[in-house]
């Protein structure tokens, strides 16, 4: 049995003294020093005609800035070094066109964090951490730490302190289990499996929109940075984390429950930023039904749809699975039974009634059938000769070996070794 390495993340919450909290808080405004600093630095080695220096190059300037500004001595230099590793990771994808240019950090946003690659020490059974410069720190220990620890991000988000560990271990690749599934995701209901199964939406943005809209007035009412308005602010971005965390429950719970159940699974290749890009238009061209389209972006965005594809992607991944992006194009206005294209074939939201041939169904039913059999279609073209060779498997085991293979690449956090075709259950 050939094995694959696992890549996965530990976050806990950890509770620091009041010393350890100052501490951190300067690494965290170092480490958004340095990389403003290194980024500004590159903009204007590239004004002057400058090639672009990697983060070795950028590490050498650590030594400059530290005379220029002796604060930033206090940071370990490892969660310095960490700062130029990152920001040469995104120059990297912006010159592949992966990503935007890389931004400022300010102050209160989200990316607070520093990062130490060495040097720490996890005791589990004592429910604690040590880390260089700070010592030991308790830490909220809700699950056991698998696997070899590689790293420790510490991060603050809404006056709380949290800890994610990074391990990689070694682990038998997984055979696939379960079947093939198309998924079409919407809002009135979340997701529709094409087996009929469906999972309602959680609205957690929706539900506490009205306490959000309370709140942010009473900030607005107040003096700015005076305490009231910290204070106002502070349950602002409590409700925002509430909010986060229970789309993020969620998102967890029925991804994992997809993941488990199917080898393969298919879904739409949906491009959010543009589904969710305001209709207001210009002065010169204004916008249409602007309120009822801002009323549908926040649908679309309050469901997390990419964070939900990203999830499945690598809980699949684990399980020994694979998902499937295929073009959304007419997948709720095609008849699965007789292939026709008509947007008559869709005469309610939720009902599907083909003006070809009579077929009747549920319309995200009909969706989720247009998108397994595009998925099965898009293997059939780039598997056929690992089909051909596995002609002897039944039609599921011929899918998975299909797509264990080198057919499909494997996803983010996981390097899968190519099965054997010997391997393929009968």
């Amino acid at each position: 049995m050939q094995s694959m390495k696992q890549r996965k993340a530990f976050k806990f919450q950890i509770i620091p003294n009041g010393e350890q909290k100052r501490a951190m808080r300067q690494y965290t405004g170092n480490a958004r020093r340095v990389w403003n600093l290194a980024l500004h630095r590159q903009q204007d080695n590239y004004a002057n005609g400058e090639k672009y220096t990697n983060e070795f190059g950028m590490n050498a300037w650590l030594k400059e800035w530290k005379v220029a500004y002796p604060y930033l001595a206090a940071s370990p230099s490892q969660t310095l070094q960490q700062v130029n590793k990152h920001l040469h990771t995104a120059f990297t994808r912006f010159f592949k066109k992966e990503s935007d240019f890389p931004k400022p950090k300010k102050k209160g946003r989200s990316g607070d964090s520093f990062r130490f690659p060495q040097g720490f020490v996890i005791d589990q059974i004592n429910s604690r951490i040590k880390l260089p410069k700070l010592g030991w720190i308790k830490y909220r220990n809700s699950q056991e730490i698998t696997g070899k620890a590689k790293n420790i991000t510490i991060s603050c988000t809404g006056g709380r302190w949290y800890a994610s560990i990074q391990t990689e271990r070694e682990i038998e690749t997984p055979l696939p289990r379960g079947d093939m599934v198309g998924i079409d995701v919407g809002i009135a209901r979340f997701a529709t499996l094409s087996n009929g199964q469906h999972f309602d939406p959680l609205h957690s943005f929706k539900k506490h929109q009205a306490r959000l809209a309370r709140c942010q007035r009473q900030m607005a009412h107040k003096t700015k940075f005076s305490n009231n308005w910290r204070k106002a602010k502070a349950k602002v971005t409590k409700l925002h984390i509430d909010i986060s965390n229970a789309r993020k429950d969620y998102l967890h719970k029925a991804s994992h429950t997809i993941s488990k159940s199917h080898a393969v699974v298919c879904v739409e290749d949906l491009q959010i930023r543009n589904m969710s890009r305001t209709a207001a238009g210009s002065i010169e061209a204004p916008g249409r039904n602007v309120r009822a389209k801002s009323g549908l972006n926040k649908s679309i965005l309050d469901q997390g749809w990419y964070e939900f594809r990203r999830q499945l992607d690598y809980k699949l991944a684990w399980n020994g699975g694979h998902l499937i992006a295929v073009p959304p194009r007419n997948t709720s206005r095609t008849c699965p039974c007789c292939g026709h294209v008509s947007a008559d074939n869709r005469p309610t939201q939720a009902r599907f009634e083909c003006v070809e041939c009579g077929y009747e169904n549920n319309a995200d039913i009909v969706g989720a059938m247009n998108i397994l059999s595009r998925g099965i279609r898009q293997l059939r073209d780039e598997g056929q000769d690992t089909a051909d060779a596995s002609a002897g498997c039944h039609s599921t085991a011929r899918i998975a070996c299909e797509v264990s293979g080198a057919v499909r690449p494997p996803a983010a956090g996981t390097h899968r070794s190519d099965l054997n075709m010997a391997q393929c259950p009968a």
